[in-house]
């Protein structure tokens, strides 16, 4: 299998222990209604199960104020499944909410009662918390998000402002795709004066232009799938793509003459969005014009995430969640859990100039550095590879990801050249940095079979022209032939001689 086909291609997420604690969220949306099942740690647990049905409860909103009946008994059909799956799955947690929808027609409190006679608790959430959900979903995922969350749903659209890892102003709109439609048909321009009212009347809307916009909701993510396959991206990763601004007008411009064969050849575009592509790509092209958007960047996170988020206290929200998933993968998947921890304090000498950033995913490497023990030996770099690249990890760009599978291709002995299928995703310097933890990461779990103490009782430093590995009198003996290749190896990399001392 070549490197090109690893990184296209979509791999099995590993299961979490049956041990592990379950919850679930139950999203009842204008469009959809979603069963998300997760289990593992409370920062980033690992969705067991995810289902979708697209019940369109807000499809007919904007003409009769009222949720069709047909939608409102094949939601309630769909409901009493999910209730029979989290009970079967011994879930302990279940949270119900409905969205616009549901608040803003005339029957929705009879959809309501219905739900609630299966034994299910329904929080209604105002616009101001679905706005609210949404921002600290995007935050969830992308601590240092700095910019307008734009959550596009099929009965409103929420803009928030997050900062400083909060969340700050927000309002929602009845501007869902399902409702758009309605507003372009009053004429040309109507969807661009309609928005324009409405961000007129938010004040501190015209303090948050030049900011990056971020992109929550399916038919957002339907848009950036499309634009990922016009511009051949080598990842199949949502989590944190990032387009121009002005991606926006050509999505539009594109979906205007595009054949509708050509959009559901492309991989993981859902058919069902496809109706409502153009209409997506209309509100978002307005938007990014009128708030003069920098960039867009999209959140796989969106209000799922942020109700979890938002029921965890303050130091589980700081805890960074790339180092927590990491750990936990660690746990799954390593021989000795500890060992990915000491491993980076053992190299980090060696990099001691590197921004926090490059030190952090660097820490991640480490974390990881076991992952592919169980494979074939023949195999082991590529098992790490492709856990780096297609990983469910988030607070990661396709930078991190590059020179996380870059390091430990390398550290599982892919060999200690830049991959050219990553050289589109990330800079050479940065390949050939990752090469450099990949080797120190190499040595390390060489010379200490994987086990804390020689890592303890030994040092490595530069000194002068020398990449120095200190060693103990009695651990002296560890310095065999396979540990001298790999000192060798990496000093050469640093372009160093490899020294012994004691």
């Amino acid at each position: 299998m070549t490197v090109a086909s690893l990184l296209l291609r979509r791999p099995a997420e590993a299961r979490m222990p049956q041990t592990a604690l379950r919850s679930a969220i139950i999203d009842i949306g204008s469009n959809s209604v979603r069963l998300v099942v997760y289990e593992g740690p409370a920062r980033i647990p690992a969705i067991l199960f995810n289902e979708k049905v697209m019940v369109g409860l807000g499809r007919a909103l904007t003409d009769t104020g009222a949720i069709d009946p047909k939608a409102i008994t094949v939601a309630v059909q769909t409901l009493a499944r999910f209730k029979r799956l989290c009970d079967a799955m011994r879930v302990e947690q279940v949270r119900t909410v409905a969205t616009a929808a549901v608040r803003d027609a005339t029957n929705g409190r009879d959809l309501l009662d219905r739900v609630r006679a299966l034994g299910l608790k329904v929080d209604l959430l105002s616009g101001e918390q679905e706005a609210e959900a949404a921002g600290w979903g995007v935050l969830s995922g992308i601590p240092d998000a700095n910019g307008i969350v734009g959550d596009l749903g099929g009965g409103s659209l929420e803009l928030v402002r997050i900062k400083n890892g909060r969340v700050h102003d927000r309002v929602s709109f009845p501007l869902g795709v399902l409702r758009l439609a309605g507003i372009k048909g009053r004429g040309k321009g109507a969807l661009d004066r309609q928005v324009g009212k409405y961000l007129k009347k938010i004040g501190w809307l015209e303090k948050a232009h030049s900011l990056p916009f971020y992109l929550v909701g399916g038919s957002w993510r339907a848009l950036a799938r499309l634009h990922m396959a016009l511009t051949e991206y080598p990842l199949p990763v949502m989590h944190q793509y990032r387009m121009d601004a002005s991606a926006a007008a050509h999505l539009v411009r594109v979906l205007a003459r595009i054949d509708r064969r050509r959009l559901k050849a492309i991989p993981s575009l859902s058919s069902s969005r496809i109706a409502t592509l153009g209409e997506a790509a209309g509100l978002l092209a307005v938007l990014v014009r009128r708030l003069e958007s920098t960039d867009l960047v999209v959140s796989a996170f969106g209000l799922r995430e942020g109700l979890l988020y938002q029921a965890l206290g303050e130091e589980d929200r700081t805890t960074d969640p790339l180092i927590a998933a990491c750990h936990e993968e660690a746990a799954r998947q390593g021989r000795f859990p500890e060992h990915g921890d000491l491993l980076e304090s053992w190299i980090a000498p060696l990099f001691a100039d590197e921004s926090q950033e490059d030190a952090r995913l660097r820490h991640a490497a480490c974390l990881l550095g076991d992952v592919g023990w169980r494979a074939n030996p023949e195999f082991r770099a590529e098992r790490g590879l492709d856990t780096a690249v297609h990983g469910n990890w988030v607070n990661i760009d396709a930078r991190g990801r590059a020179m996380l599978g870059q390091a430990l291709f390398t550290s599982f002995g892919g060999g200690s050249l830049p991959l050219p299928d990553l050289a589109s995703l990330c800079d050479q310097a940065s390949l050939e940095q990752a090469i450099r933890w990949g080797l120190a990461m190499r040595l390390g779990q060489r010379l200490s079979g994987g086990v804390a103490g020689p890592l303890q009782a030994s040092r490595l430093s530069i000194e002068g022209s020398a990449l120095r590995l200190n060693l103990d009198h009695q651990d002296v003996a560890l310095y065999g032939d396979p540990v001298q290749r790999r000192h060798r190896q990496l000093a050469t990399a640093f372009g160093l001689e490899a020294a012994l001392g004691g």
